[in-house]
């Protein structure tokens, strides 16, 4: 599963990615287009379950679990019709799972604004419009082959025809294809267009170093969170991405005295990492004992034989039951021996949806 990092040209894009991955991959300057081809990096969940359930178990180690961002190159108003890198970052775009749109919240004038001002609400609408345009211009092209298949009595095509109307108002109003309301089946559908609008989009508000501890007083900050919550019912995520990169130079313990002394407790990045697994309906298990504390990654809705294939693929076909124990539970009870003891352990079947956070021990006939 892969999370794309979008935005206008020089707003911190390849900056954040090289944070997020802990990496030099992507080049970050002051000019535009600095990124050309996109940078795939691995990034860890941070979760501090791991290191309490490794104390409970005396484990060797910890194992996070891991996923993907992408750095794209910037867009241009024009981009849906060519300008700039238009056609490569669409096509881009298209490959991932989900989008980090980041915006820039700050006021620097060493540093190039590609529209030479800062409006992040005006910068998501210009990419917002391109995203929407490009998606028109793909239902445009559906309509064009998809009667010929509907009139051979193809009912995927013929259901497709009845969604396209419904969509393209919906669109053409500056709304996001993923904000429609949809059935199931539409949904289903929808996804055989490969809209870049239905997509699950998180914002990152790139702020200044002196924004960090109170992110709320920046009135940059207060726009794009009235704009995402009205117009696409999703989430904003506030970071710096000057400080991050500065992080990821320093050991734990030095990292951790700097936020103190900029006034938080946690890096922006962690927060980032953890809204984008979410949105892209990833969950995590936990496994435990004396080799490792490991976290599993799943998709959410998942029941306990497709959870235990994550682990290997033979034991979803032979799994017989799930020991479960919710993570709260556990480490409140302090011991398997005592949460056995208090009836919190407790045997699941094939039919059980894991639930992020749980704790599990599989059988299986292997």
């Amino acid at each position: 599963m892969q999370a794309g990092i979008v935005g206008l040209p020089n707003v911190g894009k390849s900056t954040l990615f090289n944070a997020l991955t802990k990496s030099r991959k992507a080049m970050a300057a002051n000019y535009r287009f600095c990124t050309i081809e996109p940078n795939e990096g691995v990034v860890t969940v941070p979760d501090d379950r791991l290191a309490v359930l490794s104390k409970i178990s005396g484990s060797e180690k910890l194992v996070p679990a891991v996923f993907q961002f992408v750095d794209i190159a910037g867009l241009v108003a024009g981009a849906s019709k060519g300008e700039g890198l238009g056609n490569q970052f669409l096509a881009h775009i298209r490959e991932v799972d989900a989008i980090v749109q980041v915006v820039r919240c700050f006021e620097n004038s060493q540093i190039e604004h590609v529209m030479d001002s800062v409006d992040p609400v005006r910068d998501i609408e210009i990419i917002n419009t391109e995203l929407i345009l490009a998606d028109l211009d793909s239902l445009e092209k559906q309509k064009g082959k998809l009667p010929k298949l509907a009139k051979g009595g193809d009912k995927r095509a013929q259901a497709a025809l009845d969604l396209i109307p419904r969509l393209e108002p919906h669109l053409s109003s500056g709304k996001y294809a993923v904000t429609l309301e949809m059935t199931p089946e539409e949904q289903a559908v929808a996804k055989t267009f490969f809209l870049l609008t239905n997509k699950p989009t998180i914002y990152a508000c790139n702020v200044a170093e002196g924004d960090l501890a109170d992110p709320e007083a920046n009135p940059f900050v207060q726009k794009v969170r009235q704009y995402v919550a009205e117009h696409h019912e999703t989430i904003a995520v506030v970071v710096s991405a000057e400080i991050e990169a500065e992080l990821v130079m320093l050991d734990p313990a030095e990292a951790q005295e700097y936020l103190n002394d900029l006034g938080v407790t946690e890096s922006g990045v962690g927060n980032l990492i953890r809204a984008a697994y979410h949105i892209l309906g990833l969950r995590t298990y936990l496994t435990t004992g004396v080799k490792e504390t490991r976290a599993w990654t799943i998709r959410a809705g998942w029941k306990a034989p497709a959870a235990a294939g994550v682990i290997h693929s033979d034991f979803e076909k032979s799994f017989i039951s799930a020991e479960t124990i919710a993570y709260d539970d556990l480490v409140s009870l302090g011991s398997y021996a005592k949460a056995r003891e208090v009836g919190k352990l407790r045997t699941e079947g094939k039919e059980y949806v894991v639930q992020d956070g749980d704790v599990m021990e599989f059988k299986t006939f292997v």
